[in-house]
């Protein structure tokens, strides 16, 4: 467990990063009580159960799926003779996510589990490819080396930039600068900022598309936030981590023997029916026909079960319950896994961001990081790629989509036109939170009008500049954080990058300037 850090210690190299206090209190919940109930075994659930079975609180945690990780799990397949895994699909441990990062440590508290990537390239179809490799990670010095020796940013390009919008970039203040860009998308900002054609891709494809929405209904507050944590707030830079083997094997099993070492009960395969939060006596009852009387419920789920619970449940009170019914679940994305007959080229990524490839998004060669894609891969002489669409505004068939898909791979790989498909698996979901342009204030909080029922996962609103992975673990520790202080026990303290501008000169005068 971590706490009790000297005053010097840092999350990462950032002297900058920002901590967050908990609300303080007795170390340990020392009387008796009754269970709380965490609905959803994803990084934000874990981090909730993790923050309440620390501080003593029994904590009963019910995930539909038979392992733990969300959106972020995976799971074991069998083809033939071979025992493999699938995930739903590739995701990037940046870091700058202290939070998620410190619910890791709690197994294992060097990192050993995560191995960086030396480089994230993007390429853009007909065009060039960016690089991140050589890029100081200290703004602003990061994205003045970026701008220089990329080719996305022309002379001509840079004078039609914008000055007042691009400083808007540097001007932010959390969580303020969210509210500043209420029913703007991401493309119309930059749109209004005159961002350069050729470098579009790098805003939009990397940042919104991985948010698995299209630019048009993405929030510019959200991408201004993620310009901020990744480039222009935080010097830990973009290059990022990855874990050795599947999810399950390096994080998440290992979190839930963790749990229950700690006295939690981890229930897989079992899903929450109804919470009745009429009386004073709250009871969660569960698709198995199990009724619990808790203390609290943590709902770390998806959209559609969190509005199905909302209204079905009638939990809360109208106003909220609207709110519930007015979150937008973002378009489908496919994730499609090949096991090949023929490696891929020694010198191509282990991780491609894509652009103007079709419904393409990026390609992952997995036995470049992942063990048991790697023994596959000595075994068979193979490569496991695979790739990621995002956003699927356009209902495709499968086969269409695979084709188009297949097709572009060869577009960016040629090596692999002739490659046989050994193996494969596929999935095509829908069930991520759009974050579109509605009021700032309109979003879904961790808090609930009944102080018994929390929220928690990367679609709840943070005040913090954070996002995906590590939203999803913030919102958890402030749910755990939240149900503590009723108790009147200490919570466990956050880390983010600075929450405010750290060009402060540069930002005054914009401020004077624009007055």
């Amino acid at each position: 467990m971590i706490i009790g850090r000297r005053a010097s210690w840092r999350p990462g190299r950032d002297a900058r990063a920002v901590r967050h206090p908990a609300p303080l209190g007795v170390p340990r919940l020392t009387e008796s009580s009754k269970p709380v109930v965490v609905a959803g075994g994803g990084i934000a659930g874990i981090a909730a159960a993790v923050g309440l079975a620390e501080r003593a609180v029994p904590v009963i945690m019910i995930e539909p799926h038979d392992q733990l990780g969300g959106r972020v799990r995976s799971w074991p397949v069998t083809h033939g003779n071979d025992h493999v895994t699938m995930s739903r699909g590739f995701h990037a441990f940046f870091r700058q996510y202290y939070n998620l990062r410190a619910l890791l440590r709690r197994i294992d508290p060097d990192l050993d589990s995560l191995i960086g990537l030396p480089d994230y390239p993007l390429i853009l179809a007909g065009g060039h490819t960016d690089s991140f490799a050589t890029i100081p990670r200290t703004p602003p010095l990061n994205i003045a080396a970026f701008v220089a020796q990329s080719p996305a940013f022309g002379l001509r390009d840079l004078a039609a930039v914008k000055i007042s919008a691009a400083m808007e970039l540097l001007d932010v203040d959390f969580p303020s600068t969210f509210t500043r860009y209420d029913g703007e998308s991401a493309s119309a900002f930059l749109d209004r900022l005159h961002f350069p054609a050729t470098a579009r891709h790098l805003a939009l494809e990397v940042f919104s598309r991985s948010f698995f929405a299209h630019p048009d209904d993405f929030s510019a507050g959200e991408l201004v936030a993620m310009f901020h944590a990744y480039f222009l707030g935080s010097s830990e830079g973009l290059i990022f981590d990855v874990p050795r083997d599947d999810y399950d094997s390096c994080l998440w099993h290992p979190l839930r023997l963790y749990l229950e070492r700690l006295g939690s009960e981890v229930h897989t395969g079992e899903s929450i029916a109804w919470v009745d939060a009429r009386h004073e006596a709250l009871r969660v009852g569960l698709s198995s026909g199990r009724e619990i009387e808790a203390a609290a419920v943590v709902l770390a789920t998806d959209p559609a079960t969190l509005r199905r619970l909302a209204l079905e449940s009638v939990l809360g009170d109208e106003a909220w319950r609207e709110r519930v019914t007015a979150t937008r679940i973002a378009p489908p994305f496919a994730v499609w896994r090949l096991w090949l007959d023929r490696l891929v080229a020694d010198d191509r990524p282990a991780f491609l961001g894509t652009s103007g490839f079709g419904p393409l998004d990026n390609i992952s060669v997995l036995e470049r990081f992942e063990e048991g894609a790697r023994c596959w891969a000595a075994a068979h002489g193979g490569s496991v790629v695979e790739l990621h669409a995002y956003a699927l505004v356009e209902q495709s068939d499968e086969r269409v989509l695979k084709d188009r898909l297949l097709a572009e791979l060869h577009r960016v790989y040629p090596e692999l036109r002739e490659a046989a498909i050994l193996a494969e698996e596929w999935l095509l979901e829908d069930d991520c939170p759009l974050l579109d342009t509605r009021p700032w204030d309109q979003r879904l909080t961790v808090a609930t009008p009944d102080p018994r029922v929390v929220l928690a996962g990367d679609g709840i609103r943070c005040d913090f500049p954070v996002a995906l992975m590590e939203r999803a673990a913030t919102t958890g520790i402030l749910a755990a954080n939240q149900l503590l202080h009723i108790y009147g026990v200490a919570g466990q303290d956050l880390w983010t990058v600075p929450i405010r501008s750290r060009q402060r000169l540069l930002t005054t005068l914009h401020r004077f300037i624009a007055r």
